[in-house]
């Protein structure tokens, strides 16, 4: 493995994007990377969204046994990362941070709105697991930023 200064690189650049501008891409991606925690272990998780303005919506397969679901339990505060990169020069990313929460019966249906409308659902599923059914969990938005570059 090769290990260079970070001074070797030239810093990222980019320009905020606005609240409207957020909520606009979070609409519009329903992918990004859920980070988790446990204590001083960190997972980092593919996974597809659903986004109603207010939090986001994820969808657990559950196993015999769930990682996500046990990290997502023990996570005090979240990141999901979504992103868009075109080229080297032409890029946009945001960043969502706040708590998990599982979804109560009552609220499948919104969750159900919301990762219709947007989610992207990936086509194969591990089989070699037996699944124990869905769950579903929201992120409440504590703060979202972004950034972007274009050519």
């Amino acid at each position: 493995m090769v290990v260079r200064d970070a001074d070797e690189f030239e810093p990222l650049q980019g320009d905020p994007m606005d609240d409207e501008e957020v909520d606009a891409f979070l609409r519009e991606h329903g992918v990004g990377v859920l980070s988790l925690a446990d204590g001083g272990d960190a997972y980092g998780v593919p996974i597809s969204f659903g986004y109603d303005g207010e939090r986001l919506y994820f969808v657990f397969l559950r196993g015999e046994t769930s990682r996500k679901e046990s990290f997502a339990e023990a996570t005090g505060r979240a990141t999901l990362t979504a992103f868009d990169v075109a080229g080297r020069h032409e890029w946009e990313s945001v960043v969502v941070a706040g708590r998990l929460e599982a979804v109560e019966e009552g609220e499948w249906g919104a969750l159900v709105d919301a990762m219709e409308d947007n989610a992207w659902f990936p086509s194969l599923f591990s089989e070699s697991e037996p699944m124990r059914g869905i769950a579903g969990w929201t992120l409440e938005i504590d703060a979202a930023t972004g950034l972007r570059n274009r050519s």
